[in-house]
Parts: structure tokens; sequence; C-alpha cells
């Protein structure tokens, strides 16, 4: 006989106990209070979704907000990764699978190293009776396209959580829908209304995992008419996007110098904090190329204040993310998409 379902009052209180064993490192205690829940009665989705999946989402919540070290956010991780694990292998996870219903591949798009969010996807589909090949983070499409070929599932889901993926993720849909295979795309990076996947011309677009599992049931149309990437972004003729990715460390290293001419706190920087600034530059201009690339600027304009929010809650002034964007915008004078971005992303942090 089957157990009782836990009260909905106890989720939130199994929430808050697993918050405390992941930050904190405790594997054995994790696993204990998930596998507990399953055997409490908790449906397996429910927690992996609303349980582990809500937790995973604050852990990035808390490292933005300066609450938790990047270290404390990838051995909390590790937990949570190792819990998921656990839940798929409790006999419970079995014994609420119907029979099988089709073939699915889940996969990240190349250079996307964030895969938990396909993982938790790939076992929910598990769960409701497709048989899943889960093929992890960053997936070459090379080796992907092969994959599709040899196994010809009934749909690729294909994962991407940054937003610089996205021309990757392009590259990715056009060529499964090439191999008759059509593609539902989920992530972040596609947007919060998936306006880049349908961009993209992606078959379908789902913002959670239990949104694309209802997708998936009603079924995918086959791919009818393959096309060239290029087709569907005809904005990129004017070569800004090549432009600025070529070169971006140029465009790094200007922005660096013009810092440390203004501002004598940053001559002073430490090995390790120019290093830091650095990395956040070419995450600037890395942004700038994927809006130039997408032609969509509020993708950009989002970036640059959520970096704002990231650098306020370590204690960057405000004023040397305006500097960095006002001589990039110098040096990007003659691209008028670029200077239309990045005059929005600076308007944008005047009237936060």
């Amino acid at each position: 006989m089957p157990a009782p379902a836990p009260a909905p009052e106890a989720v939130p209180v199994l929430t808050e106990h697993l918050w405390e064993a992941v930050t904190s490192g405790d594997q054995a205690r994790a696993a204990a209070l998930a596998v507990g829940a399953l055997e409490a009665g908790l449906d397996p989705e429910a927690l992996l979704l609303d349980v582990i999946g809500a937790l995973q989402a604050r852990i990035g919540r808390e490292w933005a907000a300066d609450r938790i070290t990047v270290i404390q956010e990838h051995a909390a991780t590790a937990v949570n990764e190792r819990v998921v694990a656990l839940v798929a292998g409790h006999p419970a996870f079995a014994a609420a699978r119907p029979p099988e219903r089709g073939r699915v591949a889940v996969a990240c798009v190349d250079g996307e190293w964030h895969a938990f969010p396909a993982r938790l996807l790939a076992e929910v589909l598990t769960l409701r009776g497709w048989r899943v090949d889960y093929l992890g983070a960053q997936c070459p499409t090379p080796h992907l396209i092969a994959h599709l070929h040899r196994t010809a599932p009934d749909a690729l889901a294909l994962s991407a959580s940054l937003s610089p993926r996205l021309p990757a993720a392009h590259t990715a849909i056009t060529a499964a829908q090439a191999a008759g295979v059509p593609v539902i795309a989920g992530g972040a990076a596609f947007g919060p209304d998936g306006r880049q996947a349908r961009l993209f011309g992606a078959d379908a677009w789902a913002p959670d995992a239990r949104a694309a599992a209802e997708r998936l049931a009603r079924g995918l149309p086959l791919p009818t008419s393959p096309h060239q990437p290029v087709d569907d972004l005809p904005h990129l003729a004017d070569q800004e996007y090549t432009l600025v990715t070529r070169s971006s460390r140029e465009l790094v290293g200007a922005v660096m110098a013009a810092l440390e001419r203004q501002y004598p706190a940053v001559r002073s920087y430490t090995p390790l904090q120019r290093e830091h600034t650095q990395d956040d530059l070419a995450h600037i201009v890395e942004y700038l190329a994927v809006a130039l690339y997408t032609g969509d600027p509020e993708l950009f304009t989002a970036f640059t204040g959520w970096t704002r929010e990231v650098l306020t809650a370590r204690a960057v002034p405000d004023a040397l993310l305006a500097a960095a964007l006002t001589v990039l915008r110098e040096q990007l004078r003659d691209l008028p998409r670029s200077v239309a971005a990045l005059t929005a992303a600076l308007r944008a942090g005047e009237s936060a």
C-alpha cells in the first residue's frame, strides 16, 4: 500500500531543511531528506522541480547577491546533482513511470556548461514514460547531429542558459531539423517569452520542464522546410556581429586601459582583481555581440542591468560600468547598431 502523500505545508519545510544541507555541503543529510520525502509519498516530479529545482534557482540568486561564494555555489550544485541521481535511482521513481511513449534526446548546446536544467528535464521526461538520451553539457553540434542520425529520436530538447550560446543554438536547431528531428528549445537564453526560439525557427519552446513535457506529449510536427541560419537573420549582412566578435580582445584591452587612466583605484588592482575585471569586460562584449546576432538590443540592456546588480552587491562603483560602456561605445562609434545598444544600456543605468 503506497504511503500517504505529505501535507502541502511539508514541502516548504523540506525545502528549507534541504537548503541548510545543500549550502553546508552535507551530502548525506541532503540525500536522506530527499529519500525520506519520496518514501513518505512525495511525488517524484514535485520533489525534482518544486524542491530541488527551486533550490538550484535560489543558489544562483544567492551568488548574484554575494551572499554565497562561487565555491559554495559549486559545492551546493554538486550536492543537488547527487540528490537528483539518488532520486532517479529510487524504486519510487521507477514505480511512477508509465509505459514507454517514445524517444527524446536532451542536450545542452555547444559551449553551455549549465546542465542542471537539462538534467531535471531528462528525469521528468523519464518519469513521464519517455526513453531519454541525456547527452549532458557542452554538446558539440556535429556530434549531436551524428547522434540524431544514429538514433532517430522523436524530438530534440535543446537547453541553453547563457545568451552567448545562442549562435550555437541556432546552428544546432537548423542542423537537427535538416536531419528530420523537430526541436523544442528551453532555458533562460531563449528569453522569458521564448522570442529567441521563435527567431531561430525552433518547432516549440517551453518555459520550464513541466511545460516541455506537456508540449512533447502533444507531439511536434516533423520539419518540412530546411533553411540556412542566415535566412532567419538578414540583419547580419551589416557584419557588426562579426566585427565585434573578432575584435573582442582588442576591445577589452582598450576599455581596461581607459578605466586605468580614469580611475586610480583600478590602477592599483591586484592581479586577481584585474583578471576579474577583464573577465567582466569580456562578458559585456560577448553579450553585446549576441545582441547584434539576434537583433535584440533588449538582451544587452537586460544583461547590463543584471551586471549592475551583481557589481553593486560586491561594492563595485556603478560609475565603472557606465565608464566601460561609454568607452566601448566610442570604440565602436562607426557601428550604428552597437552604438544604439550601448546607448540604451547607458540610459537604463541612469534611470535605475
